[in-house]
């Protein structure tokens, strides 16, 4: 998922999608597998759905054909026209206040070295981590190393 193809093909499906529903993406993380992020959508509007399967509508299109794996076309993925690149569902968590948000924003950026891809928050590209180091809310060194302590607040994500 991390690879030039499939961020471009991403970045672009979330333009797409922005100019018919609007939303801005407060955090995000992309990983090899998977990718984490918090929106915020427009007051009274709390579709995700629709954000989301547009967005993977368009990534499919657009990376679909080299990522297709056909071992992975179970029936239902074939029933559904489903592609092998994305899940079906998605989870999503409404923020209850600030200290949730910051718990939230934290995990998101922590998340590269939780699953070992890197040593240090700061080494992972594809993080909106490096966006609030340059605001000054982060420092280039925030969380550390991987052999410390993962922090207490996200155990209970």
């Amino acid at each position: 998922m991390c690879d030039e193809m499939v961020r471009n093909a991403l970045r672009e499906g979330i333009k797409a999608t922005q100019i018919t529903h609007p939303f801005t993406i407060d955090a995000g993380v992309l990983l090899p597998d998977h990718l984490h992020c918090i929106w915020t959508l427009p007051p009274d509007d709390a579709d995700f759905g629709i954000r989301w399967a547009m967005i993977k509508r368009y990534v499919t299109k657009q990376c679909g054909p080299e990522l297709k794996r056909e071992a992975w076309m179970n029936p239902s993925k074939q029933k559904r026209k489903e592609s092998t690149l994305w899940q079906r569902r998605f989870w999503e968590h409404q923020i209850r206040d600030e200290n949730d948000y910051l718990k939230h924003m934290d995990y998101i950026h922590y998340n590269p070295v939780k699953h070992g891809l890197v040593e240090t928050v700061a080494d992972w590209p594809h993080s909106t981590f490096h966006r609030y180091v340059r605001q000054g809310i982060y420092g280039m060194d925030w969380a550390g190393v991987i052999n410390e302590r993962e922090p207490e607040s996200f155990r209970e994500l």
